[in-house]
């Protein structure tokens, strides 16, 4: 279960867990940007709406613009960007993206294990902290599948991506940049990542075969291939493939977490929109639990979940001004694969 922090401040928190199911057997999303720079100022967060004012800050041969330029190819809504000079930036460079309200996808061009470390603590605090977002990286050119799936497992975290292999060319997280934009581009969180083409690369570093791809995708890595000069995505894959030292494949699908990014924010915002100033009485307590159902209920029609529980409102045992709201739901799972079995008679 993740942690709920908690202040005094009056508000609507939350707290997820999942589980696995064991039986016998909208629009465009902003994205923030972290990237080495020779233009603008430390320290110093930019937002955009269009390539172009980016291309106009920085100049179009910056490394941190041609990113920019593949986020907003793919389908990035927005770009929220700080420049970084040099390794030791990052970790400044995301805790101001850590503080911004509406980035929904966080990605670098570092392939450094440390920096992707230092990322997945940013976005973890950040979520906690009703900011849920997930994050883009790549590994380093020539990394192996073996290798990149043993880079995802020293993340081993659900809001973590990894894509392998690199983009063709010099800069680095042109590979990750594309894929965050397409993550950025899907409104509906349920429908899969795997299938989306990628825009605005001009190749890959290595092909996968099929026993590379298995690989990947068990050990926590979201392959990209290019096939007759098109390049996509295999399959959406979180760097979440262990709770504690056990396997487990509960949040491996990057739609389980985009998923539950959407429900709980979406019940949240509804309750703090419409009881900022009501009473913990019986009455209110069910005119919540009325609209945690109606927000429910629509997240089932739009097939964003498949199913939900009991919706309980109680009032704290141990503080009367808390009301406690108890809830389940099932995630739709993606199609990843369709199996024909053919019988044939001669």
């Amino acid at each position: 279960m993740s942690e709920m922090t908690v202040h005094e401040r009056p508000g609507v928190y939350s707290s997820y867990d999942a589980s696995a199911v064991v039986s016998g057997s909208g629009g465009s999303a902003t994205v923030g940007l972290a990237a080495i720079s020779t233009g603008g100022e430390e320290n110093t967060l930019y937002k955009w709406s269009r390539y172009e004012e980016a291309a106009q800050v920085f100049g179009e041969s910056d490394p941190l613009t041609a990113l920019v330029r593949l986020l907003f190819r793919n389908g990035a809504g927005a770009v929220y960007a700080v420049p970084v000079r040099n390794q030791e930036g990052y970790e400044a460079a995301f805790a101001l993206l850590a503080a911004e309200e509406g980035i929904s996808i966080v990605t670098c061009d570092s392939t450094e294990a440390s920096v992707h470390q230092a990322l997945r603590e940013s976005v973890n605090e950040a979520s906690q902290a009703r900011r849920e977002r997930i994050a883009v990286v790549e590994g380093a050119s020539g990394e192996n599948a073996q290798a990149l799936a043993e880079r995802a497992q020293a993340l081993n975290a659900e809001r973590m991506v990894l894509v392998g292999p690199t983009a063709v060319g010099e800069q680095s997280g042109l590979l990750a940049a594309a894929v965050a934009g397409a993550i950025a581009k899907e409104s509906d969180p349920a429908v899969p990542l795997g299938g989306a083409t990628l825009s605005g690369l001009s190749g890959l570093s290595q092909k996968y075969g099929d026993s590379e791809i298995d690989v990947l995708v068990k050990g926590g890595v979201t392959p990209v291939e290019e096939v007759g000069g098109v390049v996509s995505v295999v399959r959406g894959i979180t760097t979440r493939t262990k709770t504690g030292e056990a396997g487990d494949t509960t949040w491996r699908e990057l739609t389980t977490i985009r998923i539950v990014d959407d429900v709980i924010p979406t019940v949240r915002n509804a309750l703090r929109s419409r009881f900022r100033r009501a009473k913990n009485t019986e009455q209110s307590r069910g005119a919540i639990r009325s609209q945690v159902v109606l927000e429910l209920e629509n997240k089932l029609s739009r097939e964003i979940i498949t199913g939900y529980g009991e919706v309980t409102a109680q009032a704290d045992a141990e503080n009367p001004t808390v009301c406690v709201v108890e809830f389940s739901f099932t995630v739709a799972h993606g199609l990843n694969q369709i199996w024909l079995s053919a019988h044939i008679t001669v």
